[in-house]
């Protein structure tokens, strides 16, 4: 492995001092639940403002996280999406965690039911908790990500061996400073965490108000470590970790190389972030110097890094890993004090999926809002990720992701057709018979490719717009069993190549000849 080829920096501790803790920028949400609370001083929400689909249950087993006791159950209904949508500010990142406690909601002799994850149009990942549910815990989930419009989804998804209902139990939505994990190009990839560890740390997960943005710390410990058990004073470090973790770290007992496995289990084939993070203990400072190199699976990562009680973070922004993962911290010619080490996080980078185009999404969101019962998987992005587009949409290939066809026939649907339908200038056919649509038909004049629109056995009113005939590839115009009162337009019945369908339309007559 070439080092040029890494983005490995290396960053000292600024003196400034971190203003106190205050809780972060966040939306917190108790998924199933009907009222919001207050949960250790901050406030969790129904999720019934963010979701429109979904059956809120509640656990059997006896839990004591409040969060946990109800769940938002989702059917199982194998490539659709179903997707809570949170406003946000456009361009900012934002740590999402998911939590999840089966508590035998689909029966206690079925076991959790294993699904995907999705953030707008990229698959973020599997859910899987099985063992943790065996063993009587909830399972979570953290990921960061840029919001790339002023609203981000976060979707559940039955694939193809989910074998009961899929479910949450909580949603959190932390928006990031500015500086955390910048080295990543937020535009085209997402993170997803694999670890993130108090080095030396035995006592139960540290997080907000000891982090302000509430990320997990999780103990770590090996019996060979020396825990130092002090508070240093640091501030000002690359991605803004809890001073906490400095109180304990994993050091070897001598001057020789320290080696341990991290994180504790194997790694799928893929990139990584990694983040070590060291501070000095000042009380050593008269013992000499902390200077050491640090190699992972015994490939350089960093060389000759000086621990100073300033402290340091060396990280690197991609690092292929697969398996069992050893990191060696080995001291160099001439340092006299062990090597140690307090921190890490490690991040599994997530290739974002396709994105629709944002004037399709918004047209097609108008229409959602103009029907009394849209499809329930109308959430999230309309086309991504692939195999989870919405019902009776059809996207295109390429660099700009249009909508190409819209398809709800016979699938119950009332209220009207919105006229930002027009808006969808790449449709080649709509198909919305046998429904319940009332209203007028809208203008689809500037539809330059709509081939085919069948409104049939609907309950539309108003007059066949003439503007039809100038829709220049319309082939089929099926508007049979509607409630349409005037004339048929004549350059609709004069036109040639144009099936054209309008029987069953009591008060609609012919012009005179």
């Amino acid at each position: 492995m070439s080092l040029f080829l890494l983005l490995l920096s290396v960053f000292s501790l600024l003196s400034s001092s971190l203003s106190q803790p205050s809780p972060p920028s966040a939306i917190l949400i108790d998924c199933g639940t009907s009222s919001s609370s207050i949960i250790d001083g901050r406030r969790w929400q129904s999720d019934e403002n963010f979701v429109s689909t979904g059956t809120p249950k509640n656990v059997s087993d006896q839990v004591l996280d409040q969060t946990l006791f109800t769940v938002r159950s989702f059917p199982l209904i194998t490539g659709r999406k179903f997707c809570y949508v949170m406003t946000v500010s456009r361009g900012w990142k934002y740590m999402i965690r998911t939590t999840y406690f089966y508590g035998g909601v689909n029966g206690k002799d079925t076991p959790p039911p294993v699904f995907d994850q999705i953030v707008d149009g990229t698959l973020w990942g599997i859910v899987n908790t099985t063992a943790d549910y065996t063993d009587g815990l909830a399972s979570y989930y953290e990921g960061v990500f840029m919001a790339q419009g002023k609203s981000l989804s976060v979707c559940i998804a039955s694939n193809s061996y989910t074998t009961s209902d899929p479910f949450i139990s909580a949603l959190e939505l932390v928006r990031l400073d500015a500086t955390l994990y910048n080295s990543t190009d937020f535009t085209t990839v997402g993170l997803s965490l694999v670890a993130r560890h108090a080095f030396g740390y035995s006592g139960p997960i540290i997080r907000f108000p000891d982090d302000d943005f509430d990320r997990f710390w999780e103990p770590y410990s090996l019996n060979s470590t020396v825990p130092n058990n002090r508070k240093l004073d640091v501030s000002g470090f690359w991605n803004l970790p809890p001073s906490r973790i400095f109180n304990t770290d994993l050091r070897a007992t001598q001057v020789q190389p320290l080696e341990f496995t991290w994180p504790p289990m194997p790694l799928i084939k893929s990139t990584y972030y990694i983040a070590l993070y060291f501070a000095h203990d000042s009380d050593s400072l008269s013992d000499g110097s902390r200077v050491l190199d640090v190699s992972v699976n015994g490939i350089q990562y960093y060389k000759e890094l000086s621990v100073t009680p300033a402290g340091a973070v060396i990280f690197t922004s991609r690092w292929p890993l697969e398996g069992l993962t050893t990191l060696t911290l080995s001291p160099r010619s001439g340092s006299n004090l062990a090597p140690l080490v307090n921190g890490g996080e490690m991040f599994e980078l997530i290739p974002l999926g396709g994105k629709t185009l944002v004037r399709d999404v918004t047209a097609l969101n108008e229409i959602k809002n103009s029907f009394l019962n849209a499809p329930a998987d109308w959430s999230g992005d309309p086309c991504f990720p692939k195999n989870y587009s919405w019902s009776g949409v059809s996207c295109s290939e390429g660099p700009r992701i249009r909508i190409i066809t819209l398809n709800l026939t016979n699938m119950g649907v009332s209220g009207s057709l919105a006229p930002e339908v027009a808006k969808l200038t790449a449709l080649s056919s709509i198909w919305l018979g046998n429904n319940s649509l009332t209203g007028s038909i809208p203008d689809f004049s500037p539809l330059k490719l709509l081939a085919s629109l069948h409104l049939e056995d609907n309950r539309f009113t108003g007059n066949i717009p003439p503007s039809l005939g100038a829709v220049p590839h319309l082939r089929e115009l099926f508007l049979q069993n509607n409630n349409l009162t005037g004339q048929i337009p004549s350059n609709l019945l004069q036109r040639p190549g144009l099936e054209l369908r309008t029987s069953g339309n009591p008060f609609l007559t012919q012009p005179p000849s």
